[in-house]
């Protein structure tokens, strides 16, 4: 009587473990079972299990380097990975790692039993080529060309972990359709071995590559995993990875191999995690909007008390500090609106011929009373080799105003302030990777780490009740759109300098005429 076969489960919970302990006992296997992955890799030793169900996110040792361990110490063995919603990225390099499945928790009993059959399946299938090429290896030298060509082409197949194996003979007819292959085209292998040429069905990509490698006799590569939507043969498109190679023999073409995994469900969850992620995006979006919101309607109530408080007794000086508060909060509710419109529009960049220099000297003219009333210095040091350029003026004006008036604000707020503050803006061109790099730094309070982790967060201030907390991420999207770049460097107590480099263009005759 056959032994049943025996399958290790890795769990750091309890419960999951006794539940497919349960299940897969009642049929028929043979279970042993860890809460850890050392100790699941010291009972794989002793128990030499023909499966391992192993949890991937672990205390201690997760599942992909226990995947690891156990690969590296009895290859043969099959590992099926059990993932958490959003693990999907690591369920991936799982399967490139060697595991032979993944199921998502909660398991289901129906998923569970086709995943442990597929996995004895493949060890059966793998058992037999090996067989057959042990014997390959033990005939005489006077065996023929066309078994060395067998075994060349079953050791493909044997290094290969995908569903679907399609192969074919020099004319690119096919002799090998699996049943993968058969779910994943939708075509019947009865209907397509002998009959059907791979050029017919296979992804244009594909049949492209593999008739230029076999008209290349010296091209002995594979062709790299790629991904490609499919139409199968009911007229469904499928997304799929493939892989593919030539077989050559005396610079002739003697046959093609085709690997192809379904990654329908995949890209499904894919779909269902990037849905949820803009869910929550807008819930944050929503609740920081509604908290400045708030803020300001405060600012605009006091106001209004001060005005009638001023109102009823006569009292001008009353009357006019409740009208500066009214005023300075329709301010901030006309600069939400605006970061909020500039931060939700897309907007492409208007390339005409500025001077960079000449903005920056534009925008220190608006900032200069606000430093001089603070008595900060504002400094500047201009590549003056930059001159006439292609750049969108819109784009270097707004992030320069921006971060130019938060440096300044940088001073304005530090609680130990220096015997003289300052504000530098820097202009440098980047001839050799054609772009103008803009520098705006201070010596004022500079920024914790917590800050800085921070800083591109929506509705994120450092100004408390004064700031929107979409400048910097309306900062951002601009250079982003320009297809420039923004980082900066900044230490508590000793200032901040932001960095952004943007493209440029050199301006021509036509451009300058215009």
């Amino acid at each position: 009587m056959d032994q049943a076969p025996k399958i290790l489960i890795i769990d750091d919970e309890e419960a999951i473990v006794r539940v497919l302990s349960i299940s897969l006992k009642s049929d028929g296997y043979e279970v042993i079972t860890a809460l850890d992955g050392p100790s699941g890799l010291e009972v794989f030793d002793k128990e030499l299990p023909d499966i391992v169900l192993t949890d991937i996110k672990m205390p201690g040792m997760d599942g992909i380097e226990v995947l690891k361990q156990v690969k590296e110490r009895r290859p043969e063995a099959e590992v099926i990975i059990i993932t958490g919603h959003g693990d999907i990225e690591n369920a991936i390099e799982a399967l490139k790692y060697g595991a032979s499945d993944f199921l998502n928790k909660p398991i289901r009993d129906a998923a569970l039993s086709i995943a442990i059959k597929r996995a004895l399946e493949t060890q059966r299938i793998k058992r037999q080529l090996q067989e057959y090429t042990d014997k390959l290896e033990a005939k005489v030298k006077e065996a023929t060309r066309e078994i060395r060509r067998q075994s060349n082409f079953l050791k493909k197949l044997i290094r290969s972990s995908n569903d679907g194996i399609v192969a074919t003979d020099q004319d690119f007819k096919v002799v090998i359709f699996n049943p993968g292959a058969e779910s994943i085209f939708g075509r019947k292998a009865e209907d397509t071995i002998g009959k059907a040429v791979v050029m017919d069905f296979f992804p244009p990509d594909l049949a492209r590559q593999l008739k230029e490698k076999a008209d290349s006799p010296e091209d002995d590569s594979e062709i790299p995993w790629q991904e490609a939507t499919i139409t199968d043969a009911n007229g469904v498109e499928k997304p799929v990875r493939f892989s593919g190679s030539i077989l050559h023999e005396n610079g002739r073409m003697m046959g093609s191999v085709a690997f192809f995994q379904d990654l329908t469900e995949i890209k499904r969850l894919q779909k269902e995690l990037v849905q949820a992620e803009r869910l929550a995006a807008v819930g944050q979006t929503v609740a920081g909007l509604a908290h400045g919101i708030k803020n300001i309607l405060h600012g605009l109530k006091g106001g209004i008390y001060i005005m009638d408080v001023g109102i009823r007794r006569n009292d001008p000086e009353k009357t006019r500090q409740g009208w500066e508060m009214l005023k300075k909060n329709i301010e901030r509710t006309s600069e939400l609106v605006m970061d909020l419109l500039s931060y939700s529009k897309q907007r492409e960049p208007v390339m005409e011929p500025c001077d960079p220099n000449q903005i920056i000297m534009e925008v220190c003219d608006l900032v200069r009373q606000k430093a001089a009333d603070h008595d900060i210095e504002l400094q500047t040091d201009l590549d003056q080799s930059i001159g006439t350029v292609m750049m969108d003026p819109h784009t270097i004006h707004t992030t320069l105003l921006n971060l130019v008036t938060n440096a300044v604000d940088a001073c304005i707020f530090d609680p130990n302030p220096k015997p003289k503050q300052w504000v530098r803006i820097k202009s440098r061109k980047l001839a050799d990777s054609g772009e103008i790099l803009f520098e705006v730094a201070d010596n004022g309070c500079g920024m914790s780490e917590d800050i800085q982790a921070k800083l591109f967060t929506s509705f994120f201030s450092t100004k408390g009740h004064m700031g929107t907390g979409l400048g910097l991420l309306v900062t951002r999207k601009m250079i982003e759109e320009h297809g420039g770049r923004i980082w900066f460097d900044s230490e508590p107590g000793r200032g901040t300098v932001f960095y952004m480099s943007i493209p440029y263009q050199t301006v021509d005759e036509d451009s300058e005429k215009k």
